[in-house]
């Protein structure tokens, strides 16, 4: 096995900003899902992940993933100053503290 095959856990912190800068773009999806598995635990629902602005594949990466994820209430593209160079997105919140939230 090479130098290349073996590499060190990255520690990300987890507070609701993720840059996917520097990481390799086949790592992204197993990334994404533990990254907001992780937010969903520690009840960060809002966050934004950084993505660059580039040719738009890791945008296009990131939009897919978050689609099809049963964690994602919703997500756009870009902030209010219209950034795309990140995606932000909200996570669904567990039912009992909707109705919490609620009352």
């Amino acid at each position: 096995m090479s130098e290349t095959d073996q590499s060190d856990p990255v520690c990300i912190p987890i507070d609701g900003d993720l840059d996917l800068h520097g990481f390799n773009p086949k790592e992204v999806p197993h990334l994404l899902q533990e990254y907001l598995t992780e937010c969903a635990k520690r009840e960060i629902f809002n966050g934004r992940i950084i993505h660059g602005k580039g040719i738009g594949t890791l945008r296009e990466t990131v939009r897919a993933h978050l689609h099809k994820n049963p964690l994602i209430e919703s997500f756009q593209v870009g902030d209010s100053k219209g950034n795309w160079g990140a995606t932000l997105f909200s996570l669904k919140r567990p039912l009992d503290q909707v109705l919490n939230q609620d009352a």
